[in-house]
Order: C-alpha cells, then sequence, then structure tokens
C-alpha cells in the first residue's frame, strides 16, 4: 500500500482484527452488486469509498425522479441514465481507484452465470422474489457466497449464504414460491431509511467476507421493524422439499 491508501484507509487500518491485511483483501476482491435501486446504491457507496477492488454492477433501468428519495447516490441531474452509468461517474468521484464493471441489462441465464462465477461476493439488491430465486440458485451452484436483503413499507430483511461451506438451508427453504406483487414498492410503498439501513449491512456483510473480517452468520434471517426500531432473527433449516438446495445435496 502507498502513502494515500495508508492515509485513506487509515481509520480502518487502526481495527485490530481488521488491520493492512484485511485492506489489501479488499483491494483483491471483485463483488457484485445484482440491483442498484435502494438497497445497490447504498451498498456499492460503501464498498468503494472502503476500497473494495472491483465493482461490477448490474441492473437495467434508467433513473427515474421517484428513486431520488431512497438512492441517495444519483443526483438530478442524471435523471434519464441508466442506473449503473449514473452509480459508476458517482462512485468515480468518491474513489477513483476503484475498477468499475457496469451490466446495463437484466442479468439471466449465461450472462448471470458468468458474472457469479467471476466475483467473490454476490449481493442481491433486487426488488422481486423470481430475480432472487435464479441468482439464489446461480450462487449456490457455483459456490458462492451471497448476501440478500429486502425492504417495504418500514420493515426490512437480511440473511446471508456462505454456499463456499456449505449448501443448506438456501433462499428457497425460506420462501419456495411467492408473487412478485406481494413485495412491491410501487404498491406498498416504502420509506427510505429503512431500505438505506439494509443496504448499509448488506455492505457490512460483504466487507466480513470480502476482507476474511470478522463473522457472518450462514442462513441466519434478521428481521427490521423500522416503526419499531428492533430487529429479530432466526435460523433457518433446510426444506427437505426445497427444489434449490435438496436437489444440490442429492
Amino acid at each position: 500500500m502507498n502513502e494515500s491508501e495508508l492515509d485513506r484507509y487509515s481509520r480502518q487500518l487502526l481495527l485490530p482484527n481488521f488491520d493492512i491485511q484485511g485492506q489489501l483483501n479488499l483491494t483483491q476482491a471483485k463483488i457484485l452488486i445484482i440491483g442498484l435501486g435502494g438497497l445497490g446504491n447504498i451498498a456499492a457507496t460503501y464498498l468503494a469509498t472502503s476500497g473494495v477492488g472491483k465493482l461490477v454492477l448490474a441492473d437495467g433501468d434508467q433513473l427515474e425522479c421517484s428513486n431520488l428519495p431512497r438512492q441517495v447516490l444519483y443526483a438530478e441531474h442524471q435523471l434519464g441514465l441508466n442506473k449503473v452509468d449514473a452509480a459508476a461517474a458517482q462512485i468515480a468521484l468518491k474513489n477513483s481507484a476503484v475498477q468499475v464493471e457496469v451490466i446495463a441489462q437484466k442479468l439471466a441465464d449465461d450472462s448471470l452465470l458468468c458474472a457469479v462465477e467471476q466475483a467473490d461476493v454476490v449481493l442481491d439488491c433486487t426488488d422481486n422474489f423470481t430475480a432472487r430465486q435464479v441468482i439464489n440458485r446461480a450462487c449456490l451452484s457455483l459456490k458462492k457466497p451471497l448476501v440478500s436483503a429486502a425492504a417495504i413499507r418500514w420493515e426490512g430483511q437480511l440473511v446471508s449464504f456462505l454456499y463456499h461451506q456449505q449448501s443448506t438451508p438456501c433462499y428457497e427453504c425460506l420462501y419456495p414460491s411467492l408473487s412478485d406483487q406481494q413485495l412491491s414498492c410501487n404498491e406498498s410503498g416504502i420509506i427510505a431509511p429503512v431500505v438505506g439501513l439494509l443496504g448499509v449491512y448488506q455492505a457490512l456483510e460483504a466487507l466480513k467476507l470480502a476482507s476474511g473480517c470478522g463473522k457472518v452468520k450462514h442462513g441466519v434471517l434478521r428481521l427490521f421493524d423500522g416503526l419499531e426500531g428492533s430487529w429479530r432473527e432466526m435460523r433457518l433449516s433446510q426444506d427437505p422439499e426445497c427444489s434449490a438446495c435438496s436437489l444440490e445435496n442429492s
């Protein structure tokens, strides 16, 4: 690390369980963020400013005015741009040393598998169950750690799956089959700080995984109630009839 980097990341380097090795691990890490909305824009910001070496940003949507209250990485003059391009431009202003690769389309099939295979950590920041199930299966099959979050109304949830260590339980054990309409901000609304909080937690989990510092729990669901300001935690168990991880272990 050069003198400028030592100065920039000095507060992280002071952490006894992080130190220079943790920072070096971060600079060598490649993190895939799927979805650059309320969750992904926050996670990307903290990962970039913390010194992750390469971020891959995947999203096929354009920035709309209604996104701005919770997608605080973006600026008004970027309305109409692809979110990944807008995010890359803002990240460059915050930390020019971070390599950013943009994928301005929805990842699916071979493109998803290729992106997941090349990543060290995957963040699922999408807003529908169909996408989450597909991402889950890709990470499960390729043994990549997955950090998934969701937020709606005043509530949020976070769960990490360390598929490089164990295969069960998986995301589909938690949600085997649900309609996308059951988790729509367009229909149900969302308060901005809740989704921001979950994005911060995703970044924290990813930083611990990428640096090799700190503990990340496999298959532990954390539920946040914004109105009460409270957290609940529950450990997931494998669904023996899960169509994803039961096949993986058969």
